[in-house]
């Protein structure tokens, strides 16, 4: 009889979740209806709850976040407006030029602070005159958590007071909304759900991922005014983004809401956890003492960085002992992302600093 694999510890993404039986359960449960129609009822009742929870008029349940982040988008530009984004925002760089091919909408990126927000300074001198010239600047795009960091409340209190000033739309793909949320509350002392309503107080439009570290399988939600919502259905049905029965996902989703907001802390704690075993591992490894740093670990990612020599050998290693992974080259290092979720625990960590400490080059 062969002996089942050993499941991988899988810190890739917070995207690789799976049900959990409580979710299960209540997707089987699900009452539904016609969505396109609008007749799904717990289509109805995630968007409902969502809006009401998070301060908004109206919500729209979307395929994917990248869906959710284009129509929100397309909502607030037309053709040959500009939008402003962060050079690494994933309505940017990640999200396949949506905004221009398909929205012909002009994005303006900007550079990073090293705490990742956007200066201020750089946002105001973006925005274009009212001129034929240019194209004519419509909306401020924000990306809150980004790179596991949490933009600081304050500081998108500044942006929202910007655009007022200057007339302009903002949006925010808040895919790991909650996960900022999270943090925030943990360190003003509130309920994450206050902290995530005093974020999305500064933005017009929000876009949040239900199949992150929330754990459903399928699903984002768009944020928004009732009339940005009802110019958001039309850009959906546009994009082939209407589904039929959804209620079975919708499901999921609100379970996650419900069940899986606050527990976004263990995830927290776990990345720490992980940050501190791996920086341990590799100072106990001749091979990577002084080559394996720690780059960042906020919320529930951590970054680390090795030469680019030694990249292809230790992802090959990391793959043999179960451990996975993604990384990205920066100059003349390799970056790696780990990602904390509901699918790892104490016991992955343990396997991928063992296996760190046991890389032999």
């Amino acid at each position: 009889m062969n002996t089942p694999a050993i499941p991988a510890s899988d810190f890739r993404s917070d995207t690789v979740t799976r049900p959990t039986p409580a979710m299960r359960v209540a997707m089987s449960a699900a009452a539904v209806g016609d969505d396109v129609m609008g007749e799904d009822p717990s289509v109805n009742a995630l968007q409902s709850a969502a809006a009401e929870r998070l301060g908004f008029e109206a919500a729209l349940f979307l395929p994917s976040g990248t869906q959710a982040n284009l129509v929100g988008i397309m909502a607030h530009c037309g053709r040959g407006d500009e939008a402003i984004v962060g050079q690494n925002w994933h309505t940017y760089r990640w999200e396949a030029g949506g905004m221009a091919v398909l929205g012909s909408i002009q994005p303006q990126p900007l550079p990073h602070q090293p705490d990742g927000t956007l200066a201020l300074d750089d946002i105001r001198a973006a925005i274009k005159p009212d001129d034929p010239h240019h194209a004519r600047t419509r909306l401020v795009v924000m990306e809150n958590t980004h790179g596991g960091r949490v933009l600081p409340l304050a500081y998108l209190q500044s942006v929202r007071a910007l655009a007022l000033e200057k007339g302009l739309g903002t949006h925010l793909d808040g895919a790991r909304l909650f996960n900022a949320a999270v943090a925030e509350a943990a360190s003003a002392g509130n309920a994450a759900w206050d902290a995530a309503r005093a974020i999305c107080a500064c933005f017009d439009s929000v876009s949040v991922c239900l199949s992150k570290g929330l754990g459903a399988p399928v699903g984002s939600l768009l944020l928004g005014s009732r009339d940005l919502i009802a110019r958001a259905r039309r850009h959906r049905k546009l994009l082939g983004g209407g589904m039929r029965q959804a209620g079975f996902l919708a499901a999921a989703g609100l379970h996650a809401l419900d069940h899986h907001v606050d527990r976004l802390a263990d995830d927290h704690a776990l990345a720490a956890a992980l940050a501190a075993a791996l920086e341990t591992a590799a100072a106990s490894n001749p091979v990577l003492r002084g080559r394996f740093g720690i780059v960042s670990a906020q919320t529930n990612m951590v970054f680390t960085e090795t030469p680019a020599s030694l990249s292809d050998a230790l992802l090959a290693h990391l793959d043999a002992a179960g451990v996975l992974t993604t990384g990205a080259r920066y100059g003349g290092n390799t970056r790696l992302r780990w990602v904390a979720h509901l699918d790892v625990g104490p016991a992955d960590v343990a396997r991928a600093a063992a296996a760190i400490a046991a890389f032999a080059g």
